[in-house]
């Protein structure tokens, strides 16, 4: 699947990604659709045989704090708030989920299988003095470490851990609070800084925290010899406001098949609440570095097919403020196209050379009242090939173009324009041209 890679009218934020036997599993918040606020009263968990990554299968309510349909509230005897940000271990041959409950103390839950549903456990125990955080484990991020000591990674703008007792995974060690994990001294860069969003890892006998830090929209990564740090900043991995309307960040990486992932979120909607899951191919390298990767429409796929319809809702690209809006489970556009608007897509492979000098490009529009034009560019929004014009009426409509071939793996970039030059440019420029459903190419 391309990115997002759930359904598209799924949108799973704060992806936690773990392994578990021969399937990978996503744990996240869950958003919902044109709501003003992060998050839901419940949780969903997704996962996809190992051996195909393009088939996800939603498990369904894993856990929630309000009644819902056929699941009622878990947590009703403390408290009805926001499920934020889960994370999900193993241990004593059982799956316990870790929920960080907005505004109120945190709980550990059980279930024989990682899909769940889980059953509340109970909330963590602590004396007051070795809970940072105000004891509400923001974010919480948890490690199952070789030797069986277990570790939770929290925190909100200050980084904190704990060691948790192995055996009931819900109490707090005695003695065992520190903060900060990671430098936050005034002299440390913003985007270095911790912020939210931990993530615990162990490669080798390295241990990475990636989290997300308090400038930008990226997720950063620090690195320790030892499970209690202290963390050095190494990087950032990726960044998801790079030519897109950006918005915090919170995901982790995972080994699958033997190929490092990076599993983020991106923003749909015009807003920051309702995000979508996407993930990305990384490198680890042998001093321990992770160099960063840019944000694509790939997803698990090694290129898209220009040769099959493309959802327009999958670009990496939302430049001039266009962005993508559900209409409903089925129609998604890209709307709000203005005079200048870039959208774009990472990696087309068009295959190898043919006979023919051309292709056709068809494109499925939403008509706004406009006569407009798109560019169609190769590998460059601003200096790439410009394989030809695609002219858009005022009305719906699949409009048609004969543009230059391509062969081999590029970018394709669609930039949006009235081309209208006399006293009535200030007028179009403020008039929304089109929005983009879907589109192909045809040889």
């Amino acid at each position: 699947m391309p990115n997002p890679f759930l359904p598209l009218w799924e949108y799973i934020p704060d992806g936690e990604p773990r392994v578990f036997g021969d399937r990978v599993y996503l744990y996240g918040s869950h958003d919902r659709y044109g709501c003003n606020a992060f998050c839901d009263y419940k949780l969903k968990v997704w996962s996809a045989p190992l051996n195909d990554l393009n088939n996800w299968q939603c498990h369904g309510v894993s856990f929630r704090t309000k009644d819902g349909a056929e699941h009622k509230s878990d947590t009703a005897q403390w408290t009805d708030r926001e499920l934020y940000a889960p994370d999900c271990v193993t241990n004593h041959g059982k799956y316990y989920l870790y929920t960080y409950i907005v505004g109120s103390k945190g709980c550990v839950s059980v279930s024989d299988d990682p899909e769940g549903p889980f059953t509340l456990l109970s909330r963590y125990e602590y004396d007051e003095a070795d809970a940072g955080d105000d004891g509400i484990y923001n974010d919480c991020g948890v490690l199952v470490d070789d030797d069986g000591k277990v570790y939770v990674y929290y925190g909100f703008t200050e980084s904190h851990m704990n060691e948790l007792d192995g055996e009931s995974m819900y109490k707090i060690i005695k003695g065992s609070h520190k903060r900060p994990v990671i430098n936050d001294s005034e002299d440390v860069p913003e985007e270095q800084r911790f912020f939210e969003a931990s993530s615990p890892r162990k490669i080798g006998d390295t241990y990475y925290l990636i989290y997300s830090p308090r400038k930008g929209s990226r997720l950063a990564y620090a690195t320790a010899k030892s499970p209690t740090g202290p963390f050095e900043y190494r990087g950032y991995i990726i960044d998801n406001s790079v030519d897109y309307p950006g918005g915090n960040d919170h995901g982790s990486i995972c080994n699958i098949n033997g190929q490092w992932y990076i599993f983020y979120h991106k923003m749909t909607n015009n807003t920051i609440t309702s995000r979508r899951a996407c993930v990305e191919k990384i490198e680890i390298l042998p001093d321990g570095s992770i160099p960063p990767v840019e944000m694509t429409s790939l997803g698990f796929e090694e290129a898209l097919d220009p040769y099959k319809i493309t959802p327009a809702e999958i670009a990496c690209v939302l430049k001039g403020g266009c962005f993508v809006t559900e209409r409903d489970a089925f129609i998604r556009p890209i709307s709000n196209i203005y005079n200048g608007a870039v959208i774009g897509y990472k990696y087309f492979d068009f295959g190898k050379d043919g006979s023919d000098n051309t292709m056709l490009f068809c494109a499925k529009v939403r008509g706004q009242g406009t006569n407009c034009k798109i560019d169609i560019i190769a590998d460059d929004y601003d200096n790439g090939e410009l394989l030809g014009t695609l002219d858009i009426g005022m009305s719906d409509g699949v409009y048609k173009a004969r543009i230059k071939k391509l062969t081999g793996r590029h970018a394709v970039y669609f930039k949006a324009y009235h081309g209208i030059e006399d006293w009535t440019k200030e007028y179009f420029d403020n008039k929304q041209l089109f929005e983009l459903e879907e589109f192909v190419f045809m040889k």
